[in-house]
């Protein structure tokens, strides 16, 4: 066994152990921790800031893509929007014991189903340094242990939150093993964990479409399977025009590196003609580069965005930048065909002011979340009222979309019964 596999299977057993005192802490214990690791955060912001500068430093030398340098960074706002989440995570109601059905059977035997901690979770993820502390908030929220595997990009921000928790956990009285960084930066060091069955409980991957790929397809351990954003929006011929421009414009630009920002807009013919010069240009305001089809290029060209030819990769790909595939469909139907077929199935948006194109599209679209008039910026477990997030799930077990404390549980039977013995 070497070396760095022992490391990590040490953190595992760690782990495990810590399971048992941390499921057993009060709502009370849980979130005065959370409470004391924000405020610890807030205090040691610039120690923070001065580690991820290191980080973005050697990544922008690196010739690292702008979107990823984005997830990268943490400033004094970012490190102080995350210690909020924790304090907003503090306050929601504990899922522990949370009964989700119960009912007495005939013969007096009573059945209650509630939510338990997982256990272990293990978190391998890339960039984000955001995403160690949201998941360590959850996962100590929901009584879990936390195993964090964030990219090596990342490596000197993660250290110094990782160490900032840990710290704060002990000035309550709970052991700093609740959160664990994982130790190593190499591919091996994943997959140790990722074969940790019987110390780790389930996986959540967090990343780009190929980290989310090997886990899936290499891991022993149970996966949570999180997913890339190709996003749509589609705008109908029913839509208010002025409105779709402002939800297109924000589901692309505010944050293009993020999984939910839109990837590919769809337009209804009727409208095309009006519309599109309107959102083109509105979006060649904002630096983005349409991909589009020949109809979109006639009627977009005059307002000076700069378009080139789509292709099958631009429906496919998640751009994470400042880059838009563009296209004129026949209908709403046409709409749902096109998402069917190029849709990672996490976030798809219809504008229109048409109840029978809403339901239509709410119906024929498989994905995590729809939005009907609304960006698709809003996937998002904050904006769910969720607090943080552990990830937005593309699945269909389990847990599907923002994945916030009730995703982190699993639930055990409870019967009470009073001498009774099975004939």
């Amino acid at each position: 066994m070497t070396d760095e596999r022992e490391q990590v299977l040490e953190v595992g057993r760690r782990g495990r152990e810590a399971a048992r005192s941390i499921r057993q802490l009060t709502r009370n214990q849980k979130d005065a921790a959370l409470l004391a690791i924000a405020d610890a955060l807030d205090a040691e912001c610039a120690r923070i800031v001065t580690a991820n500068d290191t980080d973005v430093a050697r990544a922008r030398e690196a010739g690292t893509a702008a979107g990823m340098i984005d997830r990268l960074t943490l400033d004094a706002e970012r490190v102080a929007a995350i210690a909020e989440a924790l304090r907003e995570v503090a306050a929601l109601p504990d899922p522990i014991g949370e009964v989700v059905r119960g009912y007495t059977l005939p013969n007096g035997l009573q059945i209650r189903q509630v939510r338990v901690p997982m256990g272990v979770v293990g978190m391998i993820y890339e960039a984000r340094p955001n995403v160690t502390v949201d998941a360590a908030g959850l996962c100590l929220k929901s009584g879990n242990v936390a195993l964090l595997r964030g990219s090596s990009s990342a490596a000197t921000t993660n250290a110094a939150l990782v160490e900032i928790m840990r710290e704060a956990l002990v000035s309550q009285g709970i052991t700093a093993d609740a959160i664990q960084l994982v130790p190593g930066l190499t591919h091996e060091s994943t997959r140790h964990l990722m074969t940790a069955r019987g110390l780790v409980d389930v996986l959540v991957p967090r990343g780009g479409a190929a980290l989310i790929q090997n886990v899936v397809e290499h891991s022993t351990v149970p996966v949570i399977e999180t997913g890339v954003g190709n996003c749509h929006v589609y705008v109908d011929k029913d839509a208010d025009l002025a409105k779709a421009v402002e939800i297109v414009i924000n589901s692309k630009v505010q944050r293009p590196s993020v999984c939910n920002a839109a990837e590919t807009l769809l337009v209804h013919r009727d409208i095309a003609a009006q519309f599109l010069p309107m959102v083109a240009s509105a979006l060649h305001q904002c630096g983005v580069t349409l991909h589009a089809d020949a109809r979109t290029t006639e009627l977009a060209g005059a307002s000076g965005i700069a378009i080139e030819p789509v292709t099958d990769d631009d429906w496919a790909v998640e751009y994470m930048s400042l880059d838009l595939a563009a296209g004129v469909v026949d209908s709403v139907d046409a709409a749902i065909a096109h998402i069917q077929r190029w849709s990672t199935g996490h976030t798809e948006a219809i504008v229109t002011d048409s109840q029978s194109a809403a339901a239509a599209f709410i119906a024929g679209v498989d994905s995590a979340a729809v939005m009907v008039n609304a960006s698709t910026l809003f996937t998002d477990g904050g904006e769910f009222g969720f607090g943080a997030e552990i990830g937005i799930s593309t699945q269909k077990l389990h847990a599907r979309g923002p994945m916030g404390l009730a995703e982190l549980t699993t639930t055990t039977y409870i019967v009470t019964g009073d001498g009774h013995v099975r004939g």
